[in-house]
């Protein structure tokens, strides 16, 4: 999914569906998380997080839930799973297929 067509899934609202503590609620599909919205999970910020990604409904689900840390952590885990890529983890950037050319 390109960056594009992420900005416009989130502008029409569409969710796809995770699962939180046992119980199903809808998201904004992790390919379409922004930049900001990741720093605010690297740094702790929970609730921030989850208020970005979590449908309106659910959000309140997810405050009354009151998730452990582990919990939490499973979660977004398992929602980017949903598009094949764990959270925090970089390939890196390819290795040139060029050699450098000695002088």
């Amino acid at each position: 999914m390109t960056a594009a067509e992420a900005q416009e899934l989130e502008a029409e609202g569409h969710y796809v569906t995770a699962e939180l503590c046992g119980e199903e609620v809808q998201i904004v599909p992790p390919s379409a998380w922004r930049s900001s919205w990741q720093r605010m999970l690297n740094q702790g910020d929970f609730d921030g997080f989850a208020e970005k990604i979590f449908h309106p409904d659910d959000y309140e689900f997810y405050l009354e839930t009151d998730p452990t840390i582990v919990e939490f952590v499973e979660f977004t885990q398992e929602a980017a799973a949903l598009v094949g890529e764990s959270l925090g983890k970089s390939r890196g950037p390819a290795p040139s297929s060029r050699s450098t050319r000695r002088r």
